[in-house]
């Protein structure tokens, strides 16, 4: 890479990082360290190529969607923890709209990865079904199925969500 290359790409960097990371903290379910591996892996991945890249916010996206359906796998092959105890759930009075995001992190954390990806590209990045099968490498049909039943587990998991959900669908 040379320097106006590496000015280009540290300007880029500089100016999305804080978007890339919203992302990373969605697609981990709120992890914050997860986040920060996946936006450094993405970056590096972007940085390698990045004199040939033409769309580059489009391809560190698109690295970052693969890397974690790839972090997935892995983690599928190896078992998910699974916590004893449900986190506490906030009071039904969602006049501070914070509280209302504590809720939905705390439903999509305990969502399936697929799950948690589905819904997250779908509504949160607000990508058409075929672009999310695409991104996650399956078929619009499993885009859609996965998109029913996480719909169904978050109104199940937070039924306080539900006037929200309605309106997303």
């Amino acid at each position: 890479m040379d320097a106006a290359d590496e000015q280009d790409f540290r300007e880029f960097v500089s100016a999305r990082s804080a978007a890339l990371m919203r992302l990373g903290f969605l697609l981990t379910g709120g992890d914050q360290h997860a986040a920060e591996d996946l936006v450094q892996a993405a970056l590096a991945k972007l940085a390698a190529k990045w004199h040939r890249v033409n769309a580059p916010e489009a391809y560190v996206r698109q690295i970052m969607y693969r890397q974690q359906v790839s972090w997935w796998r892995t983690i599928g092959r190896r078992g998910e923890v699974v916590q004893a105890v449900p986190p506490d759930r906030p009071g039904k009075d969602h006049t501070h709209q914070s509280e209302l995001h504590m809720v939905l992190r705390g439903a999509l954390a305990r969502l399936t990865p697929r799950q948690r990806a589905v819904l997250v590209l779908r509504y949160l990045e607000d990508l058409p079904e075929d672009r999310v099968a695409e991104a996650l490498g399956c078929s619009i049909g499993t885009v859609r199925s996965t998109t029913h039943r996480s719909l169904a587990r978050l109104r199940q998991i937070a039924p306080e969500l539900a006037t929200e959900l309605e309106a997303a669908t």
